[in-house]
């Protein structure tokens, strides 16, 4: 079957208003680097790209009959996808106020969906509410006990034999040494202005088995996030050719960008993306 189209990234949709993104009033500096992309006009902000989020939502194989729930949206752009597959029900719940506003005006429309404001880990939605619950890159921006509670949260979220979705930074290999792990982590941290832990795939694995759920799916993908042919694949022309743009216009703006992109590039190697699916078959310990 063809994948379907993605306009998302190649329209430059009036509604995503730069000075209404989360860290407005910032300076560059001092912001979060994700928002520093949205700000150049960056919509995919996912380590494996747009194909590696097509993969897990084929695997989470979302219908009319799914209740979902997507902790941490941000601009909306998967949130979009999953709409199209007609979901019975949609909550998404993000903490960022300023994304929550973005967020209701870009789904403004489907009387199927609610926008929650509020943390991954304390989303007050009922038990057992969902039979699919997903997050992007939020996992690797928490620490270890961080990581628990949201997943545990998204176990208390599911009904039994729901499916639970990530799309998540990765350390490579599975056997990395200490000390590059945690020189890593600090030159991210450093440049991105969040706490940046990611794990090995088989510690994300365990962190799955932990809380009851069986993994089902695994994909992968280089974190080529600022790479050209990546941005022209999550972006489009015109859309990379905005962030081009913006960045030649913005020197402080340019900078910090290609300052992520040195980081990302100097640690390579050692840096990809992983997307895992679990069902929820039994209670978690």
């Amino acid at each position: 079957m063809n994948q379907p189209t993605y306009p998302e990234t190649t329209k430059r949709e009036s509604y995503l208003i730069p000075s209404e993104l989360p860290g407005a009033g910032q300076h560059l500096d001092k912001m979060q680097g994700h928002w520093v992309l949205a700000r150049a006009g960056k919509r995919v902000l996912r380590p494996g790209g747009i194909e590696l989020t097509r993969q897990m939502l084929d695997a989470l194989a979302i219908s009319p009959q799914d209740r979902v729930v997507e902790f941490a949206p941000g601009l909306g752009i998967t949130a979009k996808m999953v709409l199209r597959k007609h979901p019975l029900a949609y909550w998404g719940v993000e903490r960022e106020p300023a994304a929550v506003r973005q967020l209701c005006r870009r789904l403004a429309g489907s009387t199927t969906t609610e926008i929650v404001p509020g943390r991954a880990e304390e989303s007050g939605l009922p038990d057992a509410c969902a039979s699919v619950v997903y997050g992007e890159a939020l996992l690797s921006m928490q620490n270890q006990q961080q990581k628990i509670r949201i997943v545990a949260e998204a176990c208390r979220l599911l009904a039994t034999g729901g499916r639970y979705g990530i799309h998540e930074l990765c350390f490579l290999p599975d056997d990395i040494p200490d000390h590059l792990r945690q020189e890593i982590q600090a030159a991210m941290s450093k440049e991105i202005h969040v706490g940046v832990q990611p794990l090995c795939r088989n510690e994300w694995i365990r962190l799955f088995d932990g809380n009851g759920l069986k993994v089902t799916w695994s994909g992968k993908a280089p974190m080529h996030l600022l790479e050209p042919r990546r941005l022209l694949q999550d972006e489009g022309f015109m859309g990379s050719l905005c962030i081009a743009f913006r960045m030649a216009a913005n020197p402080t703006l340019g900078r910090k960008i290609l300052a992520m992109r040195r980081i990302f590039n100097k640690y390579g190697e050692h840096l990809g993306a992983i997307s895992l699916v679990g069902q929820r078959d039994r209670v978690s310990a």
